[in-house]
């Protein structure tokens, strides 16, 4: 069951009192908190999540640490509940006392914290896409991945390069999928794309057929658009396959895992979907930046945990290492030093694209850091 489990690292601290490093064990430890999906409905996000900064955690103490301090990670599941997730975002900034939060793992959960987060003034780095997350822009939050009016915006774009003009939007009806929609239809409204079905589904359908059916029943649908996470979205591809619907099938970023290939299975040949550039990381260019960062990160958890890389795994790298860059510039964790310095990342190269954040935007990406791809024999195809 999902919800109340904890886990708490200080990581190698036993192996370095061992080895009589003093200074740097008697001074207090740097707290990072989170709180991840680990179980539920969006689990295969909050789990490659929960890894990667388990992996990292450990890789900057056996380093040394940041300013001659060990990394203490307290982790959380809140099982994809955002009254669990602003429970658990609570109980890290009043009890355990940490200096920086990041999670949730989605829009809901991120969305249930944001109000502890910027009362408490602790920074909040997001790994979830909705836009309400960062816009309005909230002083004490930021997010790493790219949002969804941009995932929106390249699918629209890619629908336009073919032809497309009259589309079917079926979405998720809470956090990600609702947010999603809205931005899709905006989005598709001025690009002069005319959304002529409109169909939601819950995140616990088992099928989606009767949605899907009357998608298919709707005269001039020329594809169908949809926005979710988790599992929905497979059950919605397998089912659009069931019906024999044969119009082109985009999806958001939100399935950029190969769990949703393997969920999906045959049904997902051809679906294509806006992607961070990890996904295809072996594809792009030589000369692209971003290269060698996602071709390292990549190798490195796939060796560690003896399966395949997703867009979500990096999420947490990156805010774990804009965290730590920014308490090395602050010179400590003092949480108003520590949120300016966050704000001020700039040229960073991680697993989504180059962030450069401001006052006004605390995210930091731009729709260059997206690539288009394709699901081709159960892999990823980059289309551009």
């Amino acid at each position: 069951m999902g919800g109340f489990v904890r886990w708490r690292a200080v990581i190698l601290g036993v192996a370095w009192a061992c080895a009589g490093i003093g200074g740097a064990i008697a001074s207090e430890p740097i707290r990072i908190g989170s709180f991840l999906s680990v179980t539920g409905p969006a689990s295969f996000l909050g789990e490659p999540e929960k890894k990667t900064l388990e992996l990292y955690v450990e890789r900057a103490n056996r380093e040394g640490g940041v300013l001659g301090r060990r990394i203490e990670l307290i982790i959380y599941d809140d099982g994809g509940a955002g009254e669990k997730a602003a429970t658990f975002a609570k109980r890290l900034a009043d009890s355990d006392k940490v200096d920086v939060l990041i999670g949730g793992t989605t829009t809901g959960t991120t969305m249930a914290a944001v109000p502890m987060a910027e009362r408490a003034k602790v920074p909040l780095i997001s790994l979830a896409a909705g836009i309400p997350i960062i816009d309005p822009v909230k002083p004490w939050v930021f997010k790493v991945p790219h949002t969804d009016r941009m995932a929106a915006e390249k699918v629209i774009l890619d629908m336009k390069k073919r032809g497309i003009t009259r589309i079917a939007l079926i979405s998720e009806d809470a956090g990600f999928g609702k947010s999603g929609h809205d931005q899709s239809v905006a989005v598709a409204r001025e690009n002069g794309i005319e959304i002529v079905a409109d169909e939601v589904y819950s995140a616990k359908d088992p099928d989606v057929t009767a949605q899907l059916t009357k998608i298919k029943n709707t005269q001039g649908v020329q594809a169908v658009f949809n926005f979710g996470s988790g599992q929905g979205p497979a059950i919605v591809t397998r089912n659009f396959r069931q019906l024999g619907m044969s119009v082109p099938l985009y999806q958001s970023h939100g399935v950029a895992s190969k769990e949703y290939i393997r969920l999906a299975g045959d049904a997902a040949e051809g679906v294509r979907l806006p992607a961070a550039g990890l996904v295809v990381a072996a594809q792009l260019p030589a000369t692209d930046p971003q290269k060698p960062v996602v071709t390292a990160f990549k190798a490195e958890y796939e060796r560690a945990f003896k399966s395949d890389v997703s867009t979500f795994a990096g999420h947490p790298y990156d805010a774990l290492q804009i965290v730590l860059a920014a308490i090395n510039r602050a010179g400590g964790t003092d949480k108003a030093k520590l949120r300016e310095e966050i704000e001020k990342t700039s040229g960073y190269i991680g697993t989504a694209g180059t962030v450069t954040m401001s006052p006004t935007d605390h995210m930091g990406l731009s729709p260059s850091a997206f690539h288009m791809v394709e699901i081709r024999k159960g892999d990823w195809v980059l289309l551009d």
